[in-house]
């Protein structure tokens, strides 16, 4: 009997498909990082990958980043319904480029790539790739502006388009992103890695067809999302049904003064969940707006993260799931909203609200809140541009103290590693330690922020900082404080003892020798304080991580450093 004529699906095989497609998305991401040239996706790994069926649905994805994996399903849909629309045809050898955000479902930075995958002569599939480019024209350098009224002043916007025909990458496609970004050279190399990484997942994916043939294939996938789907409605049953509320509030705009609601309520019943944005306030003219890809992404990491996370993560997930969010909202704005740091800083509160409503259902399930902001940096020239998240703390939890300095929630990077800023940019870190005293007190308390600073040392840069939480601390649980808020401070070349202290949004021109300092926020404790073990008590104590200190300049140790060099 042929492989194509199997009388039952034997449930190891669907196992060992699934753990195939699962390991392939990992590798597909590995090959991105190793060939990409900028530090952001090689150093921080700022980039996400994963392969869906020729249905367009999510059938397996890597452990990358929150806020790229759950929009992918929306980009993947919007597109081929774009494409179909316009009676263009996705061919063999074919791959689709797309950023616009409205279609493919994050921000302008964030380019995707999606090849379609044949195997006995048919559409069997789509890899994908989602990447953070850290510059596509724009404002200010690194592209996403403080103050941006609309999606036109943060760079290229792209529609799907294809960058490569009959396996031929188009290269005027190619000259058309690198000619709109202050850095060409790694947008293009940034692109090529994104394109091998789709192409080794076309492979592995064709591989495993190969192996077992195309009828146990799409009767594996189907089997596959199914018991995803059963699981989850299997968690969700356990939770008591019922409706819980939550607000929570940005800041500000980066344009005004106001506090921005973001509410929810969830309802729980029998095994489904409802999600239901209103009450959330109306989409500003300022980058805080979120694309309902961005909305959804919160959504999907938020269940799995109160569920099971061993339930492999696929459209079978979304199933037993609605979101409603009205059009013309924070988190379903209409274009030409500006969208670049609703990505980021709008997405980590909209975590904030859904965990708090959770918290009304499942408190066991759900820590304090962490740190609450991606707290992001640009820096940049006219050629050059540098961009990274900094981490916070983590809130307490039932049973563990939150963790310090972590990237948390809705990113999933790692740090840019000091060797790798100074090497690549003109600048010299100056501070980089745990925040001490910020994580809030409680029975398990919360995690320490961080300190970062660093000089210039180019004649001057353009600086844009985009954060959260300086003026509502990230709260506790269950009677824990709440961690610190986020601080900022620019200590002058000429004025060295004089630190100016900077709003979580601005843009600003920093000179040689200027030092800028960022505090990130400290997570949530959780539980009270007074119940936190003698044992762990003397352990804060002798981490020196909970004795409030000043926060000095360091700009003279800077100079010492570099008139060493210069003597040397």
């Amino acid at each position: 009997m042929g492989k194509d004529q199997q009388p039952a699906l034997d449930p190891i095989i669907v196992e060992v498909i699934r753990n195939a497609l699962l390991y392939a998305s990992e590798e597909m991401g590995i090959v991105v990082r190793n060939a990409s040239f900028s530090p952001n996706i090689k150093e921080r790994l700022d980039h996400s990958c994963a392969l869906f069926d020729e249905a367009g649905r999510l059938i397996a994805q890597a452990e990358h980043i929150p806020v790229h994996l759950g929009s992918l399903p929306v980009g993947i849909t919007n597109t081929l319904a774009y494409l179909k629309q316009r009676g263009q045809a996705l061919d063999e050898g074919d791959m689709v480029v797309v950023n616009n955000p409205y279609i493919a479902g994050t921000h302008l930075n964030d380019i995707t790539l999606i090849r379609p995958i044949y195997a006995e002569q048919q559409l069997v599939g789509y890899a994908a790739s989602k990447a953070h480019h850290t510059d596509v024209g724009g404002r200010v350098p690194g592209s996403i502006s403080s103050d941006a009224t609309e999606v036109f002043q943060e760079g290229l916007i792209l529609p799907p388009v294809k960058l490569m025909v009959d396996n031929r990458f188009q290269d005027d496609i190619g000259q058309i992103i690198c000619a709109n970004s202050r850095t060409p050279a790694a947008r293009m190399g940034d692109l090529r890695a994104q394109v091998a990484g789709n192409l080794r997942g076309e492979v592995r994916l064709q591989e495993v067809i190969a192996r077992y043939g195309l009828p146990t294939f799409r009767a594996a996938i189907n089997r596959i999302l199914d018991e995803s789907e059963i699981r989850l409605r299997q968690q969700l049953a356990r939770f008591p049904a019922g409706r819980y509320e939550a607000e929570d509030y940005l800041d500000d705009t980066g344009t005004g003064d106001a506090p921005v609601r973001l509410k929810v309520s969830i309802t729980l019943a029998a095994d489904s969940l409802s999600v239901d944005y209103t009450g959330t306030d109306a989409q500003v003219s300022a980058p805080v707006n979120a694309v309902f890809g961005v909305t959804l992404s919160a959504v999907y990491y938020v269940l799995r993260s109160v569920t099971d996370h061993t339930i492999p993560m696929n459209e079978g997930c979304f199933r037993p799931v609605s979101v409603y969010a009205r059009e013309g909202t924070l988190l379903n704005p209409r274009f030409p909203a500006p969208v670049a740091g609703g990505n980021v800083e709008t997405s980590m509160r909209n975590a904030d609200v859904l965990l708090q409503a959770f918290a009304k259902a499942v408190p066991e399930r759900v820590p304090a809140c962490s740190g609450g902001t991606m707290t992001n940096l640009m820096v940049g020239g006219d050629d050059w541009a540098f961009y990274e998240t900094i981490g916070v703390g983590m809130g307490g939890r039932r049973g563990a103290d939150g963790i310090d300095g972590i990237q948390t929630n809705m990113t999933n990077t790692l740090n840019t590693p000091v060797e790798a800023m100074e090497r690549h940019f003109p600048i010299r870190m100056t501070r980089y330690e745990f925040r001490e005293g910020s994580g809030g007190s409680g029975q398990w308390r919360g995690g320490c922020g961080l300190v970062r600073g660093f000089a210039l040392r180019a004649d001057r840069a353009t600086v844009t900082l985009l954060g959260d939480r300086a003026r509502f601390a990230p709260p506790g649980a269950r009677g824990g404080q709440p961690g610190k808020t986020s601080e900022r401070a620019l200590f002058r070349q000429s004025e060295r003892q004089q630190a100016e202290a900077l709003p979580a949004k601005i843009t600003f021109t920093m000179r040689q020798g200027d030092e800028l300092v960022i505090q990130t926020p400290g997570g949530g404790g959780y539980g009270p304080p007074a119940r936190r073990d003698p044992e762990q008590l003397a352990g804060d104590r002798e981490s020196g991580l909970f004795s409030e200190t000043k926060l000095p300049s360091t700009l003279d140790s800077v100079d010492s450093c570099e008139t060493a060099q210069r003597d040397a």
